[in-house]
Formats: structure tokens, C-alpha cells, sequence
């Protein structure tokens, strides 16, 4: 009697698994946009509506300056989630710093910091060297990663020029496929 309890339970819990993974596929159905391994299409893009727009969202960057994800509008932005426990980080912060002085001004890539002090934030970023090459920001509340509904570390969008976000990667990225991923928003 208890192999028949055990071997039920056993269905039941594969059956609401493979539930909540169509439910999760179904609900990020990509348009225009690429998707592969690690990524996760959260808009179809400029020509397939059902567009998701960049999150209504403002942080402090390090001088405490207010910096707004929407005002940047016109202009292509990679929003990355990052903190100093995330050893992924280590190495992804500067490939995004090398990638994006290649594009001269083309992109502009805001780091937001996940709910650190700015004096550990800053150690941070001036060890790596990459301090002056992105855009950092505070995020005390964690709202950035709150919004994107994250669950990994790091996560970033890629947001085109009218501010609708293309491709959602989470985990880490190297240089080249930093480089690779920039295409859908140039």
C-alpha cells in the first residue's frame, strides 16, 4: 500500500513539473527574438506586439545621482543585476566593461547593485577596474530583480532604443556572447 502512495505522489508532483514548465513556455513565446540555453524572450519584439517595456524603475548611481531606466530612451541599454557575493560577477562585470568601450557610446550598460552598501558596492567595482566603464547603481530595495521576476544571478535585459526589452539572459555571459546578444537592440 505504501509503494501505491509513494509511486502516486510521485506522478502527481512529474505531472504539476511538466504543468508549470509549458505554463512558463507559453508564456514567453518569442517573436523576432532569438532564444537559446540560459535565455529567457520576455517581448516579442517591435514587430510581434505584445511588447514588455523596461521596467518603470530609478536608482542613485554612486555620485547619487537619480538615473531612470525609461530616460533612456533613443538610446539601446543593458540592465544587469549583480552584487559582491555573485562570483559570476567577477569575471562578467569586466567582459561587459570591454564589450561596451568597443561600441563607443552605441549602448550604455547600467549595473544595479542588489540591495548593497555603496562603500562595499564601490570596493567592489574599483578592485575590478570597471568602475568609470558602466553605469552603476544602487538598488536598496532589490525592485530591478523583484521586477524582472529573477531567480538567478546575474540577470540581465537587453532594451532596445524605444525602450521595449528584447532578450532576458539569466546566469553569466563572456565577452562574446555579450557581443552576440548586443545585436538584438543595435
Amino acid at each position: 500500500m505504501n509503494s501505491k502512495i509513494l509511486i502516486t505522489a510521485v506522478i502527481g508532483i512529474v505531472v504539476i513539473g511538466g504543468g508549470f514548465v509549458l505554463f512558463q513556455q507559453s508564456s514567453s513565446t518569442p517573436g523576432n527574438v532569438s532564444e537559446d540555453s540560459g535565455s529567457q524572450v520576455i517581448a516579442n519584439g517591435k514587430n510581434g506586439g505584445n511588447e514588455r517595456m523596461v521596467p518603470d524603475l530609478s536608482f542613485e548611481d554612486y555620485d547619487g545621482n537619480t538615473v531612470s531606466l525609461r530616460g533612456f530612451k533613443g538610446t539601446p541599454i543593458v540592465v544587469n543585476s549583480w552584487a559582491v557575493w555573485c562570483p559570476f560577477c567577477l569575471e562578467e562585470l569586466p567582459a561587459f566593461a570591454e564589450v561596451v568601450n568597443e561600441f563607443e557610446g552605441d549602448v550604455v550598460v547600467i549595473a544595479v547593485d542588489r540591495a548593497e552598501p555603496l562603500s562595499l558596492a564601490k570596493e567592489f567595482s574599483d578592485k575590478l577596474g570597471v568602475t568609470d566603464d558602466l553605469l552603476f547603481v544602487l538598488d536598496p530595495s532589490d525592485s530591478f530583480y523583484k521586477a524582472i521576476g529573477g531567480f538567478s544571478m546575474p540577470e540581465t535585459i537587453f532594451v532596445d532604443k524605444e525602450g521595449v526589452i528584447q532578450e532576458h539572459k539569466r546566469g553569466p555571459m563572456d565577452a562574446d556572447e555579450f557581443r552576440r546578444r548586443l545585436q538584438s537592440i543595435l
